[in-house]
């Protein structure tokens, strides 16, 4: 079947489709991974956005359910340059294109990727409409034109009912903005007793849970669209040793005071190199974000800046410079991408011990 990668500058890339029949409208971004592939498009911080890999070859060793970080795929479609239809590997279970199909997302593969990528490095990240049906260009021009972008992805994306996963190590209550199986998983490496709770859940409910911790997780779209979280996590840094991750980290600064901004195409891929200024030491990491924080906005709020990316210089990493909090943009759970900066796991563990 035909395929259509539609961009809001007027754009058309036509290739092959794959995965669902259908058309899609979300934000074109791209990602440098070469493979993860399975956990990115599963990776809850993507809702709303059309994935781009730069890597030219996917799907060759298939898809195992239990690399996925989360139980759907929240991407509003997938585009490549070559799909491998016959993957090879003993831990596949289905191929690239079951897997899309199996979960409702379009793709188009067959397109230059690379054309595409230097597209949205010049002119940045834009609305688009990925399609594999044959329907007439005025008429996905039509479908574009009225797209009107959703906001507030979290909601969507967040767990609904508070669950827990038993440990024997310090209580840790996560805040679900989209968390990553893997960030579970590194708390449970580590003996946490874990209690997942929703975004919007008060501070009075996490209180009540009576945690030696708190980790903001990572999550989609704008930190701005969640103010109820901003307002809970002000109260909690008070109290609580606190951890954030990407999203978690911007809804961080935004609860001391600070402020938040898009970035042009935003950092996916992992293999980012960023600066940890207190080890005097780089290095490389997993990201999938669209907005940073804003460097001068939390001078004056007893934050210092840790980590800063080795390409822009935008800020990768705070801590307070009194209380036992801290978080950092980047991913150190990896999946995919390197667990190089895992140590920071360990680091919330000190924390909770201090402050027993």
């Amino acid at each position: 079947m035909n395929g259509i990668l539609y961009l809001e500058d007027g754009t058309i890339y036509k290739g092959k489709g794959f995965g669902k029949i259908g058309t899609s409208l979300g934000e074109i971004v791209f990602n440098t991974s070469m493979t993860g592939y399975g956990e990115i498009l599963t990776d809850p911080s993507y809702a709303g956005q059309v994935i781009t890999m730069t890597y030219p070859l996917i799907g060759n060793y298939g898809v195992n359910n239990e690399h996925l970080e989360s139980e759907k795929v929240h991407a509003k479609g997938f585009v490549v340059k070559s799909i491998c239809d016959s993957p090879s590997n003993y831990t596949c279970e289905e191929d690239i294109s079951s897997m899309l199909n199996k979960m409702n997302i379009v793709g188009v593969y067959g397109v230059d990727t690379r054309s595409i990528t230097k597209k949205i490095r010049s002119k940045g990240a834009m609305k688009c409409l990925i399609s594999n049906e044959d329907l007439p260009l005025d008429k996905y021009k039509e479908i574009l034109e009225n797209f009107i972008p959703e906001v507030n992805f979290v909601e969507q994306v967040s767990t609904k009912e508070i669950y827990k996963i038993e440990g024997k190590g310090h209580k840790v209550v996560l805040m679900d903005f989209g968390a990553k199986k893997n960030i579970i998983r590194d708390l449970k490496q580590r003996n946490c007793d874990i209690t997942v709770v929703p975004y919007d859940t008060s501070f009075e409910k996490i209180m009540e849970l009576n945690p030696d911790g708190v980790m903001l997780s990572n999550g989609p779209g704008d930190p701005k669209d969640v103010p109820e979280a901003i307002e809970t996590v002000k109260k909690l840094v008070e109290v609580k040793p606190t951890f954030g991750i990407c999203l978690g980290h911007q809804i961080l600064a935004l609860s001391f005071g600070g402020d938040t901004y898009k970035l042009k195409f935003g950092h996916r891929g992992g293999n980012h190199g960023v600066y940890d200024i207190n080890r005097d030491k780089a290095y490389i990491t997993a990201q999938n974000h669209g907005y940073a924080v804003d460097s001068e906005s939390i001078k004056d709020k007893n934050l210092v800046v840790t980590h800063i990316n080795l390409n822009d210089n935008t800020v990768e990493g705070i801590k307070h410079k009194s209380l036992p909090i801290f978080s950092v943009q980047f991913h150190p759970e990896g999946a995919p991408g390197p667990a190089d900066s895992a140590y920071l796991f360990d680091m919330f563990i000190e924390n909770m011990d201090k402050n027993a």
